[in-house]
């Protein structure tokens, strides 16, 4: 199903990672062509991209800061869980998989994916239903890091069912006093992290499948960290245990 992702960044990735099929690229007239743009329209030159200079009316249909460009692409390639193994495997590593457990809102899910890739997961899995999905406006929030990730829709028990029969250690972020403090747990292993939605946090039977809850000290007076935010420190933390 094609779909129009907008802003620089993200339409710059989705052309560098070329996983989707660009189809038309619009630039809204009057935009100087510097920058990243520039190496936007380089790449769309050698993807044989067609251009065209249009109303900057026309990109408000997107709602959205824009920035004077979008482009009409496939639709966003999820990968199957066995593609994520594969490429720990590959990459001779032991696996690193981010797990959301009906995350909602696009923006957190976004965020969420740019630290993924930055810290060199090897795959998101998301539930089948009743969640964000990977939409251009998460594509945006991402500056286009969801592009170059793999990104898994899969029934979520059963994932980390698999994950686990596959010697992955599945830690949950969860607010409960009885949870574990990152300090007093490995990180350095196969790890599935899991986090949970904004509101709720993780599911009753997500709960269950943890081997572990870790929760992060704090010393303010909120009492916790949005989900994207929670889930960012986490994955630093695993990233530095790593040793990358």
């Amino acid at each position: 199903m094609k779909q129009w992702i907008y802003s620089r960044n993200a339409v710059y990735e989705s052309l560098r990672a070329g996983r989707r099929q660009p189809f038309t690229l619009e630039i809204a007239q009057g935009v100087q062509e510097k920058g990243r743009l520039i190496d936007i329209l380089q790449l769309a030159n050698k993807r044989k991209v067609s251009v065209k200079r249009v109303p900057r009316g026309r990109l408000e249909r997107l709602k959205a800061n824009h920035q004077g460009v979008s482009m009409e692409v496939s639709g966003y390639p999820y990968a199957e869980l066995t593609d994520i193994f594969e490429l720990a495997e590959a990459r001779k590593e032991p696996l690193f998989v981010l797990l959301l457990d009906t995350l909602n809102d696009p923006q957190n899910f976004g965020t969420l994916l740019r630290t993924a890739e930055v810290v060199g997961v090897h795959g998101v899995v998301i539930p089948l239903a009743h969640t964000v999905e990977v939409t251009p406006a998460v594509v945006n929030a991402s500056s286009g890091a969801c592009e170059h990730l793999l990104v898994a829709q899969a029934n979520l028990h059963q994932a980390i069912t698999a994950l686990k029969d596959s010697g992955v250690w599945i830690i949950g972020l969860e607010s409960d006093k009885q949870a574990q403090s990152p300090d007093e747990m490995r990180l350095d292993g196969a790890l599935g992290l899991v986090v949970g939605s904004e509101g709720e946090g993780m599911r009753p039977l997500t709960v269950k499948s943890c081997d572990l809850l870790m929760k992060l000290p704090m010393k303010g007076q909120i009492e916790s960290l949005n989900a994207a935010v929670a889930g960012s420190v986490a994955l630093y933390l695993a990233y530095l245990a790593r040793g990358k």
